[in-house]
């Protein structure tokens, strides 16, 4: 038998086998916009998936075919749960069932901006009740360098399993962009983690029997980091672009006209765009999660936090345009307006209204005494949310001729491509447009203001 270093375990390799046979059933923690699409890639690659998600009415649904998440067709669902290869649960007890399971739950901040592991650290409970020889975790979530072997590993042992002996652990950071045509989770290259060979080889064959092409890093803190770092340029470059915005306006440039001709180089420039403030899971928290981080190695991260600075007060801008806007256009002022603004959503042609910067836009501006109204096709009820409890349960109203010429004022947030901007631009007094959706329709007028 060979011992050498690239001997292979036999143990790992009797997984690997049925990887590779597909008689392997995969456990996805988390049902959402992580989760489901990585639920349907794997239902299409012929393994077995059992969902597990808090939610029985969205276990219900799924169960029936029926689609969670409006980018996500019924369709698709529906073909994975008639296929019998595809079930969701509520009950935690059957995470001994699946040969690998990969958490993909929620990691927020918590009211002091630090990281707030509760999700995972329940789901990781969970599974070390259930724990048997042999099986696969990995984890998903983004979060900050050390969160696999530091608090994944400690807490599955407490079953008395040996990592890297009885089961084996790894990371892989989800790269999803909802409502990106070109790239799915079928098509985006996947980093695999893991702190030991077994582990290493069994994440990087699966997610290799998943997507086009895995890549495989020498530990799970590293590919942690290189998550946290993709986002972090991410809110760096957007930050960047953000303040030039406010500068070009002082001197009467369009920074829109700016990023097009810039964009024109063929190498050293990557474009950015700006907008009314940071939204989406990722980009407003995960930097937060590594200056956390820094924090216990007593090294300040300045330039991070410099850039979440300027992201954070995006919306503050937004709404002084507006309320200029009103002053000079509207002849009055914000106080006692009317104003609706175009689309909740944090991105165009997602219903995802996490951290959207749209609810921080609301609140901001009835703060200033204005009564605000919504619009967006895709979110017809603004969710319950920890920081914007207030606003939970208001509807989208039509943005009909009618209903645009009420409102002393429209505020774009968000550009969806299906909405009616003709229709908008005829009918508002006043567009205060965050998004430059006006311009890229051919839409002009001195009623409309960039912001």
């Amino acid at each position: 038998m060979n011992h050498g270093p690239n001997a292979i375990d036999p143990n790992v390799r009797s997984i690997l086998d049925k990887i590779e046979a597909r008689d392997f059933t995969i456990g996805i923690m988390g049902l959402g916009y992580v989760g489901l699409p990585l639920t349907l890639v794997a239902v299409a690659k012929g393994f077995r998936v059992i969902g597990f998600d808090t939610n029985p009415q969205h276990v219900e649904l799924l169960n029936a075919g029926k689609s969670t998440i409006k980018h996500i067709p019924t369709e698709a669902i529906k073909k994975a749960a008639d296929s019998g290869q595809f079930r969701a649960t509520s009950d935690f007890s059957e995470l001994g069932i699946p040969d690998a399971i990969l958490i993909a739950v929620p990691t927020p901040l918590n009211k002091y901006r630090e990281p707030d592991l509760g999700y995972v650290e329940r789901s990781t409970e969970d599974i070390a009740a259930a724990l048997r020889p042999g099986q696969l975790v990995v984890l998903e979530s983004t979060t900050w360098p050390g969160t696999t072997t530091e608090v994944l590993k400690p807490t599955l042992e407490k079953s008395g399993l040996v990592c890297g002996r009885d089961f084996y652990l790894a990371y892989s950071p989800e790269r999803e962009d909802p409502g990106n045509a070109d790239f799915g989770t079928a098509n985006i290259p996947k980093v695999v983690g893991a702190d030991d060979a077994g582990a290493r080889a069994l994440a990087s064959a699966l997610y290799n029997a998943l997507i086009d092409k895995p890549v495989c890093v020498s530990t799970a803190a590293t590919a942690e980091a290189v998550k946290l770092t993709e986002n972090v340029f991410r809110s760096v470059n957007i930050a960047l672009v953000n303040e030039l915005k406010v500068i070009f306006e002082r001197m009467g440039i369009d920074v829109w006209e700016v990023i097009e001709a810039a964009k024109t180089k063929p190498f050293g420039y990557m474009p950015f765009y700006p907008g009314p403030g940071l939204g989406g899971h990722c980009i407003p928290i995960d930097p937060f999660y590594l200056t956390w981080k820094a924090r216990e190695y007593e090294v300040t991260t300045r330039f991070i936090e410099l850039a979440g600075e300027i992201n954070t007060a995006m919306p503050h801008y937004v709404v002084e345009r507006l309320a200029n806007a009103l002053d000079r256009l509207g002849g009055r002022g914000l106080n006692g307006a009317k104003v609706l603004v175009v689309g909740l959503a944090y991105k165009k042609n997602v219903d995802d209204t996490r951290e959207s910067p749209s609810l921080k836009l609301i609140k901001l501006i009835e703060e200033r005494g204005a009564s605000v109204e919504y619009h967006d096709p895709l979110v017809s009820q603004i969710p319950p949310t920890r920081e914007y409890a207030s606003l939970a349960g208001r509807q989208s109203i039509d943005m009909s001729v009618q209903n645009i010429a009420q409102f002393d004022a429209v505020l774009i947030a968000t550009d969806h491509d299906d909405l009616d901007w003709k229709t908008l631009a005829n009918n508002a007094k006043i567009i205060v447009d965050t998004r430059n959706a006006m311009a890229r329709a051919n839409l002009s007028g001195p009623h409309i203001i960039k912001a």
